[in-house]
């Protein structure tokens, strides 16, 4: 066959089983590796040594080296820090224990030599975060053990990838006391090499040397060079040493990491996409197959005691409860290190003539889908019985933080639903935060957001923001994570006319927030007029008819059910809410109320016991079983206020041309009456504070702060904003 068509093919089928897995919200690896062998040994269609030729090793090796560059890239020492005992442990004494049981346990199973039986250990305690990051979505356990298998999962990877070069590294030297010296050598030359090539690239970016638009491939380029040249140095050196290349450039002052690591990203999805088909093609049925019980009894040591060993040493001392640590213990599949570098290490190792280098690549393999298709596919079962899985998904991403948002979200929260609010202006994000509600600083549908956007228990978005590319984009980019249903759309007055012919011509339809006829510009007005949020209880002895009768200036937001369930006012509004719902509205009051007209006592007593039987009845909506820390105040305030005049008649509304050149905000020290005034007196534009702008703190090196400040748990330092 054609060589061109089977390699086009080979990339093809693999960002096919790449899509798959996004679609499924399953690991990528479990598609790949199946793709593989079905196209490998089962169809016999492609066969990677013949068609690759003397190309394979060459190809693997560089490939492997970017993938492990790509992940110790991720490697900052101040993140293991920041991310508390447990994780810092599991990375640590953890992997340790994980070797020690795996290597032993392999040692005991099979005839192997006891250095395979170690670089086996060292291979399968790594899990990394592309096969954990697919599973918590699906799984959604609570916050406390997502954010312990997210971190694991990202740290393990490259300190992993750092035991398994070693392991190898010692291997190839002899293993013999007499060949320290030759291990040592090549470890402190493979060291020496990439710091050295750390210093160089660092300081040809920092003088601005190298032009923004060739950095990433230039970077690339400098992997694969310093790869090759440590290796024609001293024989197999080049992984360790583009690891501590990697290692090095995450930690360096001002090196621009982010976007070095989105090139490599992107790469790196192609590499593993291409490499684990190959790599997968070319394990045996029969070598998979011979492993037999052994290899069965190993993955059960793998999964139930070896895991669960390494969790329940490094929570001791903890807060962690019984369950959590069972729930931890049950996540743990393999994934990209153990696969790629077990494969490349097989075919170097078969020259040294080593007992049990063949077994390698089949156990490796037999890990990998044994814990990612039982460990995945039973994560949800687990999670219910253990009762560690968070709420169906009601909670509320709001994108934007001007007043009419932050409004809505403060109402939300108000009625007991996870909101989180996202915007890249941070003076207006502090400020929500401040007000007690969880944020976001940054771009909602940028890449970090991907990687740090907490979604669990999030699934409705409000897109809310002046910006209205902004709110396009989110719809776009989270239709497939929310469902289009659950997306929602606040109307700016242009968008009115055209609306109904873009809806015509596109198949997907915003589904636009609170009304046909309602526009940020009628909300904005509202709280200028002092509309405040309203709640009241829709039953039989107080109809919505009454209710409209008497309120004349209002704006249904939402209802919910005695259920909790949240049901959004849209455009498709028919004008009825139906009985036993609690409905929330946005309501100027009249300065002369309207008169209630035949009400009796019996009524109104009638209408008290309705309202007192619905909220006892009335189920708070389910959040997340752990509660937010919220970061303590300073006795400095987080963005610098101005005095506003206590007679000050009408706040303004913000201006979206006054935030697109990040005019300074002013906020309101003085007390409100509701939240509504509260939010549009902290919204009054200031001529002389020159501090509130949308810019955000950055660290002492003169970086972004990586944590998008103000959404963390510590205590926002205000000279951060100067």
């Amino acid at each position: 066959m054609d060589t061109a068509l089977l390699l086009s093919g080979v990339v093809g089928l693999g960002i096919a089983a790449q899509w798959l897995a996004w679609y499924l919200k399953q690991p990528s690896i479990l598609f790949l590796l199946l793709i593989g062998i079905i196209v490998g040994p089962v169809l016999g269609y492609f066969d990677p040594d013949l068609v690759l030729g003397e190309l394979m090793f060459p190809f693997i090796s560089l490939g492997v080296a970017i993938i492990l560059f790509e992940g110790s890239l991720t490697l900052e020492f101040d993140e293991i820090k920041q991310h508390g005992s447990v994780v810092q442990l599991l990375v640590s004494v953890g992997v340790v224990i994980t070797i020690a049981i795996v290597a032993l346990s392999t040692y005991l199973l099979f005839d192997v030599d006891p250095l395979i039986a170690l670089l086996f250990g060292a291979l399968v305690c790594v899990t990394g975060p592309t096969v954990i990051m697919p599973l918590l979505r699906s799984v959604r356990p609570n916050k406390t053990i997502s954010n312990i298998l997210k971190w694991e999962g990202i740290i393990i990877d490259p300190i992993g990838a750092i035991a398994v070069v070693l392991v190898y590294e010692y291997i190839i030297s002899g293993g013999e006391a007499s060949s320290i010296l030759l291990f040592a050598k090549i470890v402190v030359l493979a060291t020496a090499i990439g710091m050295a090539g750390a210093w160089l690239l660092a300081f040809l970016m920092r003088r601005h040397m190298i032009p923004e638009f060739l950095r990433n491939v230039f970077t690339l380029a400098y992997v694969l060079l310093l790869f090759s040249i440590s290796n024609h140095i001293e024989h197999e050196s080049g992984l360790l040493a583009v690891t501590v290349l990697g290692v090095a450039l995450a930690n360096w002052p001002k090196f621009p990491r982010d976007t070095i690591l989105e090139f490599n990203e992107s790469l790196t999805v192609l590499l593993i996409s291409v490499l684990f088909i190959i790599l997968a093609a070319r394990v045996e049925l029969a070598s998979l197959l011979s492993v037999g019980f052994a290899g069965l009894v190993l993955l059960a040591i793998v999964m139930f005691i070896a895991r669960p060993l390494s969790v329940w040493a490094s929570s001791i001392g903890s807060n962690l409860k019984t369950n959590e640590k069972l729930m931890i213990s049950w996540i743990g599949p393999r994934g990209i290190v153990a696969a790629a570098i077990s494969s490349l290490f097989a075919i170097r190792l078969q020259e040294y003539d080593i007992q049990g280098v063949e077994l390698l690549v089949p156990l490796v393999f037999m890990v990998i889908i044994g814990t990612v298709m039982i460990q995945g596919l039973g994560a949800k079962l687990v999670g219910n019985l253990l009762g560690v899985r968070e709420p169906e998904t009601n909670g509320i991403l709001v994108v934007g933080s001007n007043p009419v948002a932050l409004l809505v979200a403060t109402s939300l929260k108000d009625q007991g639903f996870d909101v989180i609010v996202a915007h890249n202006n941070y003076t207006n994000i502090a400020k929500a935060r401040m007000s007690g509600l969880r944020t976001y600083f940054g771009n909602p549908i940028s890449d970090h957001a991907d990687n740090h956007l907490d979604l669990i228990g999030i699934g409705h978005l409000f897109a809310m923001s002046m910006d209205k590319e902004m709110n396009t984009l989110s719809e776009i980019h989270y239709r497939h994570e929310f469902g289009e249903r659950k997306l929602y759309r606040l109307k700016f007055s242009d968008e009115k006319t055209k609306s109904e012919r873009d809806d015509k011509q596109s198949n997907f339809k915003s589904q636009w927030l609170f009304g046909k006829d309602v526009t940020y510009t009628k909300l904005a007005s509202m709280i200028s007029k002092k509309a405040r949020i309203k709640i009241t209880n829709i039953t039989d002895s107080y109809s919505f008819e009454q209710y409209r009768a008497d309120n004349k200036q209002f704006v249904p937001l939402y209802t919910i059910d005695k259920e909790g369930k949240l049901s959004v006012i849209t455009d498709k509004f028919d004008g009825v809410v139906a009985r036993d719902r609690k409905l929330i509205a946005l309501v100027v009051d009249d300065e002369v109320q309207p008169k209630e007209v035949d009400v009796t006592a019996k009524q109104i007593q009638a209408r008290a016991d309705a309202d007192a039987q619905f909220e006892a009845e009335y189920k708070a909506p389910e959040k997340r079983k752990e509660k937010e820390l919220i970061a303590d105040v300073s006795d400095e305030p987080l963005v610098e206020q101005a005095p506003v005049s206590d007679n000050t008649a009408e706040a303004k509304v913000i201006d979206p041309e006054l935030i697109d050149k990040k005019q300074p905000v002013n906020t309101n020290k003085g007390a409100t009456t509701n939240n509504a005034d509260k939010l549009s007196k902290d919204t009054t534009i200031s001529s002389s504070n020159a501090n509130g702008s949308g810019t955000a703190p950055r660290t002492k090196s003169g970086d972004l702060d990586p944590n998008r400040l103000p959404d963390t748990d510590d205590v926002i330092d205000d000279k951060a904003n100067k």
